[in-house]
C-alpha cells in the first residue's frame, strides 16, 4: 500500500519521501514503483512524462526523522497494529511541524485511538486508499473525535490534486468501505470452506452478477489474508459474530499462505 500511494503522490508532483524499517523491502518498493509507472504509461493510463517526473520527485529513505523532515503531509502504510502506528506518529511529531497533516492509512483502526497521546491529534486523519492504488478512485476519509474541519479540508483537496474521489466518514469500526467489504469476503470464504463453490467460481459471480471489478478471494490475496485476518479480529470485537473470522482463514494465515505477497493463498501467485 504505502509503494502505491507513494507512486500516485509522485506522479501527481507531490516531492515524495518512501521510508521502510527494511532497506531491502525499500529498494523492491522503489523497483516497484518504477515498473508500475511503466505499466500505467503502457496501458495509456498516465502520460509518457510521468516516467520523468516520478524519478525526479521519489526519493527512497530508510531514516525515518529524515525521511519526513520538512513534510506538510505524512501518510503511514503500516501493519494493523495500533501500538505500531502510535508508535511511527509519536516520533514523526518530535520532528515535523505542527500543523503538518498526519494521514493513516488504516482500514479498521480507531482514528481516535492512533491520535491518542500524539501533540495536536486535531491534524491525524484516516486516509484509507484502496488496492491497487494507483488504480483504485476512491480515499475513505476518516476524521477522529478531535480531527478539525481544517484537516478534512486539507485531505480533500489533497485528493483532489491526486485524482482520488473521496468520501468522508466519522471513526467507527471498519468504517464504512471495509465493514462492507470484509463481510463479503469473510462470507465467501465460509462458503469455500463448505464446498459451495470453487475460488475462480466465487470470485466470478462478484465480477459478473455484482459487477465488482475483482471478487472477494482475489481481492484478499492481494491484501493479504494475515491482514484481513487482524481486521477481521477487530471488527468481530467491536461489532459482532458476524465478523468472526473463518477456520480456513486462520489455517491459510497458520501454514504461512498469505496471498500473492508469499506466493500463494486462494490463488496460485508463484508466476505473477
Amino acid at each position: 500500500m504505502g509503494r502505491g500511494i507513494a507512486q500516485v503522490c509522485a506522479t501527481f508532483g507531490y516531492q515524495t519521501t518512501l521510508h521502510d524499517v527494511s532497506a531491502d523491502a525499500l529498494e523492491q518498493a522503489v523497483a516497484s514503483i518504477h515498473a508500475g509507472v511503466e505499466k500505467g504509461i503502457d496501458r495509456e493510463k498516465i502520460p509518457a512524462s510521468a516516467r520523468d517526473t516520478v524519478r525526479e520527485l521519489l526519493r527512497p529513505d530508510p531514516k525515518l526523522t529524515s525521511a519526513v523532515d520538512g513534510a506538510t503531509i505524512v501518510i503511514e502504510a503500516a501493519p494493523e497494529s495500533l501500538e505500531l502506528k502510535q508508535k511511527i506518529f509519536g516520533a514523526v511529531a518530535e520532528v515535523v511541524s505542527s500543523d503538518c497533516l498526519l494521514g493513516t492509512n488504516t482500514s479498521s483502526l480507531p482514528i481516535t485511538g492512533i491520535a491518542a497521546g500524539i501533540p495536536s491529534p486535531e491534524r491525524v486523519i484516516g486516509l484509507h486508499f484502496f488496492n491497487p492504488v494507483p488504480a483504485m478512485a476512491l480515499v475513505e476519509i476518516v476524521r477522529g473525535l478531535d480531527t478539525t474541519d481544517a484537516a478534512v479540508d486539507r485531505s480533500l483537496a489533497f485528493c483532489a490534486t491526486i485524482h482520488k474521489q473521496p468520501i468522508v466518514v466519522r471513526d467507527s469500526p471498519g468504517f464504512a468501505t471495509s465493514r462492507l467489504g470484509v463481510a463479503i469476503g469473510l462470507e465467501a470464504i465460509r462458503m469455500l470452506e463448505a464446498g459451495v463453490a470453487s475460488a475462480e467460481e466465487i470470485d466470478r459471480a462478484m465480477e459478473l452478477g455484482y459487477r465488482h471489478p475483482m471478487g472477494p478471494l482475489r481481492l484478499t490475496d492481494l491484501v493479504g489474508l494475515d491482514v484481513r485476518l487482524a481486521i477481521a479480529e477487530h471488527l468481530h470485537r467491536e461489532v459482532g459474530e458476524q465478523f468472526r473470522p473463518p477456520a480456513l482463514l486462520r489455517t491459510m494465515v497458520r501454514a504461512g499462505r498469505l496471498g500473492k505477497k508469499s506466493g500463494r493463498g486462494f490463488y496460485d501467485w508463484s508466476s505473477a
